[in-house]
C-alpha cells in the first residue's frame, strides 16, 4: 500500500481556504476542504478504464483511521473486478424499494411484486377497454375468492399447490364454472407477469385437469338485451387475432351454425348483392344469408389479411391459410372474455336472433324460421326453397345488425 502522509495534527491545521484543498492520504484517498469549512473523505479509482470518485464519510465524524480502512476495503473489491459503486447504488436502490414498501402497506396498498399488485397492474392495463359488467365480475372474483390466500405473496413465489387449494375451496361451494374462470384470469395475470419480467413461469399450467369438468347441456345463448350489450361491447375490445375478432363481430349478425361461420369460403360470397350462399351440411340444402352493411364492413376490413386464401377465417397454423380455424378458436375467444359455456356460445346466437326477432323486432316467425336454414315446409308437406321470402330477410337481417349496432352505439 502507498505510503500513508496525513495525520488527524495536518488535518485540524489546515484551514479552508477560497478554493477547494485536498490533503492526500495516498493510495486514492484523499480529504476534500471546501470553502465552507465542510471536510470529505473522497477516494479516487479506476475500474475497466474508467476513473470513478467515491464518497467515504464526512470528517471528523468518519476518522482518518475509519477513511483509510473504508478505502483498504474498496480498493481490494476494485483489485477483484468489481466496482464499489455499483454495490452503493443497489444497496440504495434496495433501500429506497424497501421504503416504498414500508410505505405502500402502511397506506394499505399491496406489496411491490405481490400477486395483487401484478394483478392490479394487468387490470388497469388489459381490462380498462372491456363492459363494465364484465370488469366488475372478474376483480369482485379477485377480491372475493384469490386475494385473501395469495394476494399478499410475491407473484414468483406462489404455487400450484396453493392455487388449487383456493380453487378448490370455490369448488366445494358447487361454483365449478367460477372456479374453472378464477383458474383462467390467474392464468392470464401470471403470463402478464413473464412478460414483464416479474417471473419464469405460469404455476396454473401444471393444474389442467384438476378441477372437476362443468357440465354440458343445451347451447347457452343470450336473450336479455342488457346481457347482450355487455356481450357485443366485450367482442368490440377483443384483443386477439383480427380474424377471429372478424369472426365474432360477423356471429351475432348472419347467427348460421358454428361449422357453417369457420368454413365460410371467400367463393361463397357475392359483395354486388350482399349474399352468403353456401350448403347447410346439416340438411344437405342450398342456403342464402342476405349480409347486412355492417357485415359487408367487417368482410371488407378482413378481405386484404385473408382474401388471398380459401377460407374467410384461415387457422394461423395452416399454411397459406389452407384450412379454416378449429371449432375451439371462437368458444375459446369466449371463453377469454369471460363468458362460460354454461352463459354463451357461437351457435347460441342461433336463439338470441330467434328469440330477439320474434319477441322485440316482431318479424313473422317464418322468416326467421327459413333464415335460421331449417327444414320449414309448407301446409302440404313441401320444403320451402333457399329464396323463399329472400326480399323480407334481406329486410330483416339489416334491422336485426342495425339493433345490435345500435345497442353498443355504433
Amino acid at each position: 500500500m502507498a505510503k500513508e502522509l496525513l495525520s488527524d495534527a495536518t488535518i485540524r491545521a489546515t484551514k479552508p481556504t477560497l478554493k477547494d484543498v485536498r490533503l492526500f492520504d495516498g493510495n486514492g484517498l484523499y480529504l476534500l476542504i471546501k470553502p465552507n469549512d465542510s471536510r470529505w473523505w473522497r477516494i479516487d479509482y479506476i475500474i475497466n478504464n474508467k476513473r470513478k470518485t467515491l464518497s467515504l464519510g464526512t470528517y471528523p465524524l468518519t476518522s482518518l483511521a475509519d477513511a483509510r480502512k473504508k478505502a483498504l476495503e474498496l480498493k481490494k473489491l476494485v483489485a477483484n473486478g468489481t466496482d464499489p459503486s455499483e454495490i452503493r447504488k443497489a444497496a440504495k436502490e434496495e433501500g429506497l424499494k424497501l421504503q416504498i414498501e414500508h410505505e405502500r402497506i402502511s397506506n394499505g396498498l399491496p406489496a411491490i411484486n405481490s400477486f395483487r399488485c401484478i394483478a392490479d397492474e394487468w387490470f388497469n392495463k388489459k381490462m380498462q377497454n372491456m363492459a363494465g359488467a364484465y370488469k366488475s365480475r372478474v376483480y369482485s372474483q379477485l377480491v372475493r375468492d384469490v386475494f385473501p390466500y395469495i394476494g399478499n405473496t410475491h407473484i414468483a413465489e406462489v404455487n400450484s399447490q396453493e392455487l388449487l387449494k383456493l380453487v378448490q375451496e370455490i369448488e366445494r361451494r358447487g361454483a365449478i364454472e367460477s372456479a374453472h374462470r378464477t383458474l383462467r384470469t390467474c392464468s392470464q395475470i401470471f403470463r402478464y407477469g413473464i412478460v414483464t419480467g416479474r417471473l419464469s413461469s405460469d404455476a396454473t399450467l401444471s393444474l389442467k385437469g384438476a378441477l372437476s369438468p362443468v357440465k354440458s347441456g343445451h347451447f347457452s345463448a343470450i336473450t336479455d338485451v342488457k346481457k347482450l350489450k355487455g356481450l357485443l361491447s366485450s367482442i368490440e375490445y377483443f384483443t386477439g387475432s383480427k380474424v377471429v375478432k372478424a369472426a365474432l363481430k360477423i356471429a351475432p349478425h348472419v347467427f348460421v351454425r358454428p361449422n357453417e361461420l369457420r368454413t365460410a369460403k371467400w367463393s361463397e360470397i357475392d359483395f354486388e348483392a350482399k349474399e352468403w350462399r353456401y350448403l347447410v351440411t346439416k340438411t344437405q340444402t342450398n342456403h342464402i344469408v342476405p349480409l347486412s352493411n355492417q357485415v359487408i364492413s367487417i368482410l371488407e376490413s378482413i378481405k386484404p389479411v385473408t382474401g388471398h386464401g380459401i377460407y374467410i377465417f384461415p387457422s394461423l397454423r395452416s399454411s397459406n391459410g389452407s384450412k379454416p380455424i378449429s371449432d375451439a378458436t371462437l368458444l375459446a375467444a369466449l371463453r377469454r372474455l369471460g363468458y362460460e359455456k354454461s352463459e354463451v356460445t357461437v351457435h347460441g346466437f342461433r336463439a338470441t336472433a330467434r328469440t330477439l326477432l320474434d319477441e322485440v323486432l316482431k318479424f313473422r316467425p317464418d322468416y326467421i324460421e327459413h333464415q335460421l336454414a331449417h327444414n320449414v315446409r309448407d301446409p302440404l308437406g313441401r320444403a320451402y326453397n333457399r329464396t323463399t321470402h329472400l326480399d323480407e330477410r334481406r329486410k330483416m337481417m339489416q334491422v336485426w345488425s342495425d339493433y345490435l349496432s345500435n345497442l353498443i352505439g355504433n
